[in-house]
């Protein structure tokens, strides 16, 4: 008896290590999209993986899968399909629908993987109150308002990638919705809002709906106070004293 339930405690940590691991595949369908120039598809698949990334570190805690299975390290493999699925493939999209000006294009996407892949090498990305310190690569996010919200023009889609590549090494604080500790219920519901609102924008493009985006831009617009909040009216500033990466799954 003891046996099969030692089984089938790795049979679900083994599928939930899988189910991690399945954000690459969503990651290279919406490859497959953007090289066919199909945006709605291309953000659908990143959707498809943001909502795998929100909420396999859940299962991961409450199966406990560190402990079932010790000769594998979930964080490695979260950590390979995050870099993918929000900077590498939202860098290609972001080259790929041409958003600034041609001869900026090429320089302004090495940009964005050049500082996600040295923002990924900080060792306290994470503070004690678990927010992210600087912009978290999230370039997924970025492209998706860019596109599918905003019409900022070619410029203004340049000034707007430049300012979050700077914005990574700024220590302003960032919410990390999972783990939120100030306004966590808010938080989250207004994570929930954007993860329900963003899919059916993808749907109506490019004929959004205005009432749509304002619900975007007003979910987009509370993490920007919080951000402001958690980094100037919180006492707790100091960075988290273990490895900060850790605390992401």
């Amino acid at each position: 008896m003891n046996q099969s339930h030692s089984i089938s405690k790795k049979v679900l940590a083994w599928s939930v290590d899988l189910y991690t691991a399945s954000g690459i595949l969503a990651g290279f369908m919406s490859i497959l999209a953007i090289s066919e120039k199909n945006w709605r598809a291309a953000m659908a698949w990143l959707l498809v993986a943001l909502v795998i990334d929100g909420t396999d570190g859940t299962f991961a805690r409450q199966l406990k899968t560190t402990n079932v299975l010790p000769f594998m390290n979930s964080k490695h493999i979260d950590y390979v399909v995050d870099f993918t699925n929000y900077a590498v493939i939202p860098a290609y999209f972001f080259y790929a629908a041409g958003l600034v000006p041609t001869e900026w294009n090429l320089p302004l996407t090495f940009l964005i993987l050049l500082v996600s892949a040295v923002y990924y090498g900080i060792e306290e990305m994470v503070s004690d109150d678990f927010n992210f310190v600087g912009f978290p690569v999230m370039w997924n996010m970025v492209v998706f308002y860019l596109i599918f919200v905003f019409s900022f023009g070619e410029w203004g889609n340049a000034a707007i990638v430049v300012t979050f590549s700077i914005m990574h090494f700024v220590p302003i604080k960032f919410a990390y919705p999972s783990r939120a500790k100030r306004l966590k219920f808010v938080t989250i519901a207004f994570t929930t809002v954007l993860l329900i609102v963003m899919p059916i924008i993808v749907w109506f493009y490019p004929n959004v709906p205005d009432w749509l985006k304002w619900i975007a831009i007003m979910c987009l617009a509370y993490f920007g106070v919080l951000a402001i909040l958690d980094t100037f009216f919180n006492n707790s500033t100091m960075p988290a004293v273990e490895d900060s990466k850790n605390q992401l799954n």
